[in-house]
């Protein structure tokens, strides 16, 4: 839109513009629905069910506010008790772990950054292998009584659990609160939300420090140098200085090294900062330098980690803020250029840089002053200037134009020439000129007659400029021409020389810059990027995951909370170099080259068999703990598949009248509670098909007349049955789904038993309802129930048969709520719709994993939760800026009520894409309003408690109260709904359904 201009294009990003159609996540169609036609267009403001580019252009249009781009997701939730997180999404493999698969970790009220640390050290082999084989000896337990040694032994033990839960476990991700128990004194969690991984990760390297140096202390007392995690984290450097005039020379030991983001475009130029400071030259030491200093590797550690500082303070604003720079990093760093065993031949290169920088610096700005020519505010490209002037002395000039016109025309002009003049001479005489020529048109326009005769007495003269298309001198001769080409020219040829060279030389220049370090005596010492550790956020709250490269798998996996899934380094860049996004690296965490290939190469096969060996070599009592917590995953399966079955909806229960009269005239092998039950639902869906029923029954006159009510209730069951076979047979069109019409299409196409199939019908000619007439109808019902009496358990399984009236009951349920869930969204009324939509969608899953044609099209249901999600998100944001305590506390309620438990439900193990754009909409939108000085401090309080658990949600306890149940008047009410609503998505019309 700004035609190439940076400055516009910076304005249109930044500034509110006018709703434009651009792409939103909501307005994702299902794919069955792609390429549907387009109805006229809406009115402004109107919302209705309606094909879905037209949809998503009206709800742009009614949209107040323009959607923010920048995403911030965290996690709060509060703990649950066993079987709670089956509750959210009941698939198996949703909570059983996947062969090989790495497992995720519960996040138990914002431990999102306990999760990222602890997933990246597991994956390490080395680390993983000496916490599992931790052990001291009896008699320094017994002699260990500070309460930081117990504490640290009891933390070291719970790992040693949480790990070999990772290896061993069922589970799809495993629970560290024993772990994180230990850490409520330490961490200030009960006062501050949000841990910071490089605080953490310095104590968690202490405490693992100080465990092991008890069993060092063993064989070698004070020897921190045995130390595995000293040996494997710690590394040495070198700082050597001048200070007012003297020089100092000290070695350090670091574990994490501490790098300052901010005026860095990637992490060679930030580590090369960090060991340079000041003017550092030998030579002068002593004389002119002042301070200085240079730091050098002396040992290099196993795991070398970069702790990115990305936050500072504001002092305008009081409060922390984060630096959102772009960083770049390298899968592999060398790290040659460091150390300072290479010292010399560094300095000789750092000093051949600063020349070949401070060189750069000289030709850009030779080249500055060609391409930005000129003295005044607006400049231009030198060599183009004299191409501009080379094509305007070329142009032909006004004289040889004038020599072209008649003799008359010329004394025209000349008679003209004193009213040109006295015009011209005018401040504003071309503008009077042109309101008298406006005049003089009019006039002529309304006196045709006189416009030929006076055309040529009245016609203004023109002046030169009006003659050429383009400027031209007035007047050049061939001489002038000739001269001013030939040296414009040759000037514009020496300028463009003289750029190219330019151009050329600060080419060769970065090249020289780029490959200086290139030398292969400098790429002895290589470092292998292992994880990188990303927060995602503001200062004050925000949400942090991990990307750890699996080496056996040779891919990167994404380390988020519960979920683990496969990247790569491209997603890895986009969410880590930062720049685009509020998401950006904050730690880095590179392996050396022979510890990589270690990992790598020491277990070949699949990672299965190498964890299968490492569980092998735990001890007992591990394995005994793995096993325990498996067989418990398995009492929990069993549990939880019990509550559910006793929880199964029932679709608009029959009147206790009709139940005590089907079982008082039912026989005695059927009056149990439970045979009670199934036929509750077989009656009512019998009792549902009534109608169709009792057509059935009518056409079968003749026969009942001939021979008698056997042979018409078998007439009618054969005809009825190749009805709703042919019925269950036809394609089905998106405006028409037969399985509302009867249960025995639904049956039908879902393969159910063919004695399922023969007693649900049998039961829909017994049904008492049927007494359309008096002698037929009456004595076709009661020969029908005498068979039915006749079924013995060994003909029908009653519980399977039980199951699948309970899943068409549900099936109904699901339709209900989806039609009113949509009629609701077209009426404009969100809220309740989203009601609908959601306990729509969470019915359906349970109906879906049974067989896709068991439920109704998830993709529908997912587009239009989104959509009102989306609205109501907008509706919230709007009340809580609206700085009103009414509409805040609204706007509040609205988003804690409803907005968060759907977003939380949304976000399982299986979300689509376009869930999680939507998602992440929702969260930029309430991200944005973070240190805006135009927002009440009050308010921004509020927002800072609502922001975590708006972004961190994956095991809150979901409650949402169920929507109103409504009751269809039969089959075809439904039906006539469900074509209604479908027809309205697809034919763009808005239909109005009583």
């Amino acid at each position: 839109a700004a035609d190439g201009d940076l400055m516009e294009a910076v304005t249109f990003l930044t500034e509110d513009p006018a709703p434009e159609p651009v792409q939103n996540p909501a307005a994702a169609e299902p794919s069955t629905w792609e390429g549907s036609a387009v109805g006229k267009q809406l009115a402004q403001g109107e919302l209705h069910l309606c094909s879905p580019l037209q949809l998503h252009v009206t709800v742009l249009i009614s949209c107040d506010r323009p959607q923010d781009t920048h995403s911030a997701e965290n996690k709060n939730r509060s703990k649950r008790k066993r079987c709670e997180v089956w509750g959210e999404n009941p698939k198996q493999n949703d909570w059983r772990r996947a062969g090989d698969w790495p497992v995720g970790m519960k996040n138990i009220g914002n431990t999102c950054w306990f999760s990222a640390v602890i997933q990246s050290l597991f994956q390490l082999p080395e680390f993983r292998r000496l916490v599992l084989g931790y052990s001291l000896p009896q008699n320094v337990l017994e002699s260990c009584h500070s309460h930081a040694g117990k504490r640290n032994i009891a933390f070291m033990q719970e790992l040693q659990c949480l790990f070999a839960l990772m290896l061993g476990t069922w589970r799809k991700f495993v629970d560290p609160s024993a772990a994180l128990e230990l850490l409520r004194d330490v961490f200030r969690s009960a006062e501050q939300p949000q841990q910071d991984v490089s605080e953490f990760t310095h104590k968690l390297l202490d405490w693992l420090e100080d465990a092991f140096q008890l069993t060092v202390n063993v064989t070698s007392p004070g020897d921190k140098s045995e130390n595995p995690m000293v040996r494997l984290f710690y590394g040495t450097f070198l700082t050597e200085g001048v200070h007012e005039g003297n020089t100092f020379s000290k070695i350090e030991t670091f574990g994490q090294y501490p790098l300052q983001v901010n005026g860095y475009r990637n992490l060679n130029e930030c580590l090369e900062g960090a060991m340079v400071e000041g003017e550092m030259d030998e030579a002068t030491a002593s004389q002119s330098v002042k301070y200085g200093q240079e730091r050098w590797f002396t040992k290099l550690p196993p795991v070398l980690t970069f702790e990115l500082s990305r936050f500072e303070f504001n002092q305008s604003l009081g409060q922390p803020e984060k630096i959102h720079t772009k960083l770049e990093f390298p899968q592999t760093m060398y790290m040659d250029r460091y150390l300072y065993c290479n010292k010399d031949l560094i300095q000789i290169k750092r000093e051949e840089m600063k020349r070949l920088k401070e060189k750069m610096v000289t030709l850009q700005q030779k080249l500055e002053k060609y391409m930005e020519y000129g003295s005044g505010p607006a400049r231009f490209p030198l060599p183009d200037m004299l191409q501009y002037v080379l094509e305007f002395i070329a142009t032909k000039p006004v004289v040889a134009v004038c020599s072209a016109q008649s003799s008359q025309t010329t004394l025209l002009h000349s008679q003209a020439k004193p009213h040109v003049l006295d015009v011209l001479s005018q401040p504003n005489g071309i503008q009077e000129r042109t309101n008298t020529r406006t005049e003089d048109e009019a006039f002529f326009v309304a006196n045709p007659s006189l416009q030929q005769n006076s055309s040529m007495e009245l016609q203004p003269a023109v002046p030169p400029a009006e003659l050429c298309e383009r400027p031209a001198p007035h007047v050049v001769s061939e001489e002038e021409l000739n001269l001013v080409q030939t040296c414009l020219q040759r000037w514009r040829s020496e300028i463009e020389q003289d750029v190219q060279d330019l151009k050329e030389s600060i080419a060769r220049i970065n090249l020289s810059i780029k490959q200086m370090y290139c030398d292969p005596l400098l790429q002895q010492v290589p470092y292998r990027l292992h994880a990188v550790l990303v927060h995602e956020g503001q200062a004050n709250a925000g949400h942090y995951w991990a990307f750890v490269y699996d080496q056996l798998r040779k891919r990167w996996l994404k380390y988020n909370d519960i979920l683990v899934t496969e990247s790569s380094w491209e997603e890895l860049e986009r969410e880590s170099f930062g720049g685009l996004r509020n998401a950006s690296a904050y730690c880095l965490m590179y392996i050396s080259d022979h510890l990589s290939h270690a990992g790598a190469d020491e277990d070949e096969g699949p990672e299965a068999r190498q964890f299968q060996k490492e569980v092998e070599a735990l001890s007992p009592e591990l394995k005994h703990y793995i096993q325990e917590d498996n067989w418990r995953l398995e009492q929990e399966a069993e549990e939880w598949d019990e509550e559910q079955s006793c929880k199964i909806p029932q679709m608009e229960p029959s009147p206790t009248s009709e139940l005590q009269d089907l079982s008082s005239e039912s026989g005695p092998e059927q009056s149990s509670v439970c045979e009670q039950s199934v036929r509750s639902l077989s009656s009512e869906h019998a009792r549902i098909a009534k109608e169709q029923t009792a057509k059935a029954i009518a056409n079968t006159a003749d026969a009942y007349e001939k021979n008698g009510v056997e042979a018409a209730l078998c007439e009618a069951f054969h005809e009825e049955y190749s009805r709703l076979y042919l019925l269950s047979k036809e394609t089905p069109t998106p405006q028409n789904d037969a399985r509302l019409q009867h249960v025995l299409i639904y049956f039908l196409q879902n393969n159910a038993p063919q004695q399922v199939v023969e007693r649900t019908l049998l039961e829909q000619f017994a049904d008492k309802n049927l007494s359309y007439d008096e002698s037929r109808s009456i004595s076709i019902m009661k020969v029908a129930r005498a068979k039915l009496s006749e079924i013995g358990p060994d003909d029908v399984d009653m519980e399977e048969y039980k199951r699948w009236h309970e899943d068409y009951s549900l099936f109904r349920k699901v339709s209900i709520y989806l039609l009113t869930g949509l009629e609701l969204y077209q009426n404009r009324k969100y809220q309740e719709s989203l009601t609908y939509l959601v306990y729509a969608y969470q019915s359906n899953t349970k109906l879906l994993l049974k067989g896709t044609n068991r439920g109704v099209s998830e993709s529908l249901i997912a587009l239009y939760r989104r959509k009102c999600l989306l609205k109501l998100n907008e509706v919230a944001a709007s009340l809580f800026v609206s700085c009103e305590e009414a509409h805040v506390s609204e706007g509040v309620s609205l988003l804690n009520e409803l907005i968060i438990p759907c977003m939380h439900l949304m976000n399982n193990f299986e979300i689509s894409k376009e869930d999680l754009d939507a998602i992440e909409v929702m969260r930029n939108r309430w991200c944005s309003y973070l240190g805006r000085e135009d927002m009440d401090a009050k308010l921004q309080m509020k927002l800072s408690e609502l922001l975590p658990r708006l972004l961190d949600g994956s095991t809150e306890v979901i409650v949402l109260k169920e929507p109103p149940k409504i009751r269809p008047n039969s089959p075809y009410d439904l039906c006539s709904r469900f074509a209604a609503v479908m027809e309205s998505i697809h034919g763009a019309s808005t239909v109005t359904v009583k």
